[in-house]
């Protein structure tokens, strides 16, 4: 079983390159520090100071994760999520699949499992990306010292690990919806408007139960001008919670489906 389950994941993880998904993981990632060192490049007058701030680390991770909590990420997981799964119905092989001596068990979670690693390489390259936009910067501008504040690199990767799990349950709702349409507009569609609504219902007190909102409540939480309400739950959790609902549920529509085409 296990051997089974290793054999249909590296398939999978093979087949994601044929995707768009691959570049616009590899690609999308960097955009925002792209962004951040051309702004530096071009507009350096300060940036010795800054360099030399006790903060600097915290305030570029901070202004660098805004765009990324707000709108890269879900719009990422919804996607990936839609692109990864239309590599069946694109190519007519899901009737292949489901002669394979495989349960849909393992046809389920392989796939599922690709996607949720390739939004964890997103962001792991997105960390990678801020770390560069400071770097480039010190090497190609001269005056510019190297950051004298430490990385604090357990805060960073525990933020990073909120985000990861905050943007869960969006991968898995997606999934539920793309194995349940041949449509590659349908769940990007539904995911766009969830996002919209998401966006929408940032001040009311209960946002937090709609699960697309947990990324850009966990970036808003401390910000001074309270753009979000404060969640009367603790969302982490709320995201577990969804996460295994829409796992449940996905899997076992996708079991019941009687066309397996």
């Amino acid at each position: 079983m296990r051997l089974a389950f290793l054999h249909s994941f590296q398939s999978e993880w093979l087949k994601r390159r044929r995707s768009h998904a691959y570049w616009l993981v590899t690609v999308g990632a960097f955009f925002t520090p792209a962004i951040v060192i051309a702004a530096r490049l071009v507009r350096h007058q300060g940036l010795a100071a800054a360099y030399a701030a006790d903060g600097f680390w915290r305030l570029l991770w901070h202004d660098s994760w805004e765009s990324m909590a707000i709108f890269f990420l879900p719009m990422a997981a919804i996607l990936t999520t839609s692109l990864i799964t239309q590599i069946e119905y694109r190519n007519n092989a899901w009737k292949q699949l489901h002669t394979l001596p495989l349960s849909e068990a393992t046809l389920f979670f392989s796939k599922l499992l690709v996607v949720i690693l390739m939004l964890g390489q997103f962001l792991l390259l997105f960390d990678l990306g801020i770390w560069l936009s400071a770097v480039i910067p010190w090497l190609l501008l001269p005056g510019v010292p190297y950051p004298s504040a430490p990385i604090p690199y357990l805060d960073f990767l525990q933020q990073t690990a909120w985000y990861f799990l905050d943007c869960l349950p969006i991968v898995a709702f997606q999934y539920l919806i793309s194995l349940r349409s041949r449509s590659f507009l349908l769940p990007i569609g539904v995911g766009f408007m969830a996002w919209v609504a998401a966006l929408a219902a940032l001040p009311w007190r209960y946002a937090a139960t709609i699960p697309y909102t947990y990324c850009m409540l966990d970036y808003l939480k401390d910000e001074p001008g309270k753009k979000a309400a404060v969640p009367p739950f603790d969302i982490h959790a709320a995201a577990l919670i969804y996460v295994l609902v829409f796992v449940v549920a996905g899997f076992w529509l996708f079991a019941a489906k009687q066309d397996k085409s």
